[in-house]
């Protein structure tokens, strides 16, 4: 069971930043009555997945500290780098970009970065989840 953990954890944080970003914010533009409302329940799940990423990169750079992880800590081994990057990218997006864009400032430039940065994440995460997954 324990060799499935870094996988079961790259996965969860994978789809969960798929969902959110490429289905269900779309969606709340989409079929809530404004933007404005849209913006402001996409800026409270862009909080919630932020706090998902951080939790599963952390207990992805967890799992490869473990000697009781053995082959599966290699496994992460292997894409430590994109799990560190990833938290970066969570960790600048929810305290670096999204309170500027919640303040509305140079709203253009910074939700373009927080775009980048979430995309960015979303390339990282699954690249942690092929490279868990590859056979070793």
């Amino acid at each position: 069971m324990s060799a499935r953990l870094p996988a079961l954890a790259a996965a969860f944080w994978w789809v969960s930043l798929t969902v959110m970003g490429f289905i269900v914010v779309p969606m709340l533009f989409q079929h809530l009555p404004t933007p404005a409302e849209a913006g402001r329940m996409a800026a409270r799940l862009f909080t919630a997945q932020a706090w998902v990423s951080i939790a599963c990169a952390v207990l992805l750079l967890g799992m490869s500290r473990s000697e009781r992880m053995g082959a599966a800590a290699q496994a992460v081994d292997h894409a430590v780098l994109f799990v560190i990057l990833g938290l970066l990218l969570a960790l600048v997006g929810e305290f670096g970009i999204s309170p500027r864009i919640v303040a509305r400032e140079n709203l253009k430039f910074w939700h373009s970065l927080g775009s980048g940065a979430y995309l960015g994440q979303w390339a990282c995460a699954a690249t942690v989840l092929w490279r868990v997954l590859r056979p070793s």
